[in-house]
């Protein structure tokens, strides 16, 4: 009788009994070297399985993606929730699974460390220029910014001040920074985004006070820096010296972070003001083409910048403070979001080429100010 091989059916090995093949074997099949077959084909048949086992977890392995977000400090608890939902989607619609990885910190020192080598697949910072510097350094297509809608900004935040509970130094616009004896907690601009944006809309602030001009607004400016106490190097670092440790007056540091604080630690701790005007804040957002282009991941990373638009992701950044763009979304949200008169980067400064070169290079406004105040 001739010997008929059935292949085995795709997908991962079952548990295959090997002895009931060979019992199969000599059965239906005669061989003057039937012992020596028999031992033989044992062996073969259990290593091709092994082989075949190990062949399918590797490539059930190669399946998953590696996927990593260079963020900065305040979005943590926003992007593990992100993550979530967009990993669920991703698996629901592809059948693969992401394993995720996050980075934070300052956000001009994450997109240094983007430049100088770590491979993130996205990154989502608190300002154009920070993902402008990585562009410099070719590892990103000049005009991303017209790639997602809203100049790839998915959502807003603005400046606001964060107070001991009944606002005992009664502060209540910028102008009350630069008083005696105010103490002000704020990062460094040189190495994160939000207080660059801080440093901004105390600028943009004293331009529309009535005489105002650039040389009031340096002065104006040096005045209120006089009056940090803390400068850390993030925004996180800096709520954490404010609300945690316990020093200084007034934290100047992002709506959501603020709302955050108070939702976690209880609102009988803080108070947040929200001054006469404030700078409108657009966290930006980007692939990292040099890096999705080598791994695969491009359309993985357009996915999950476009899940960020979607209602769901309009709703999650809601949740976490940050002010959608979805109007539908922004309306449920309202009652978190007071009313705000706002000025752009772009209305009072020529846009964040102009302003990084004025105010944060080496030798710039902002070193001229810090530099005079020691």
């Amino acid at each position: 009788m001739e010997c008929v091989w059935q292949p085995l059916p795709c997908g991962p090995p079952a548990r295959i009994d090997v002895d009931g093949f060979i019992s199969y074997i000599e059965r239906h099949c005669r061989s003057i070297s039937y012992t020596l077959m028999k031992t033989q084909l044992k062996v073969f048949f259990s290593a091709a399985v092994l082989s075949a086992s190990f062949a399918f977890s590797a490539a059930a392995q190669a399946a998953d993606r590696e996927f990593l977000n260079v963020s900065y400090d305040a979005t943590r608890e926003f992007y593990d929730e992100f993550n979530q939902s967009f990993g669920a989607y991703w698996e629901s619609r592809t059948g693969k699974t992401v394993n995720f990885k996050q980075s934070h910190g300052g956000s001009g020192k994450q997109a240094r460390s983007v430049v100088d080598g770590l491979k993130g697949d996205v990154v989502t910072l608190a300002l154009a220029n920070d993902i402008d510097e990585i562009v410099k350094s070719g590892q990103i297509q000049p005009g991303w910014q017209k790639e997602f809608p809203y100049n790839s900004a998915p959502y807003t935040s603005t400046i606001v001040f964060m107070v001991r509970k009944g606002n005992p130094k009664k502060i209540k616009d910028w102008s009350d920074l630069t008083k005696p004896g105010v103490q002000i907690i704020t990062p460094n601009p040189k190495t994160g985004g939000l207080p660059r944006w801080v440093y901004l809309s105390a600028w943009g602030y004293a331009l529309q006070q009535p005489g105002g001009s650039d040389a009031k607004a340096k002065d104006f400016v040096g005045k209120m820096y006089r009056n940090v106490k803390v400068m850390d190097s993030a925004a996180r670092a800096s709520m954490t010296t404010f609300a945690e440790r316990g020093i200084g007056d007034v934290l100047l540091t992002w709506e959501n972070e603020a709302l955050v604080t108070q939702k976690t630690l209880g609102k009988g701790k803080f108070d947040i003001v929200y001054p006469s005007v404030s700078i409108l804040t657009e966290p930006s957002v980007a692939v990292v083409d040099k890096t999705v282009e080598k791994n695969g991941n491009k359309w993985l990373a357009e996915g999950y910048i476009n899940y960020l638009y979607s209602p769901l992701g309009q709703e999650m950044a809601a949740k976490h403070f940050y002010r959608p763009r979805n109007e539908k979304v922004l309306a449920k949200y309202k009652a978190q979001f007071p009313p705000l008169k706002t000025f752009t980067i772009d209305e009072v400064f020529g846009g964040w080429a102009k302003a990084q070169q004025t105010h944060f290079v080496n030798g710039g406004v902002f070193d001229q100010i810090y530099n005079s105040k020691r």
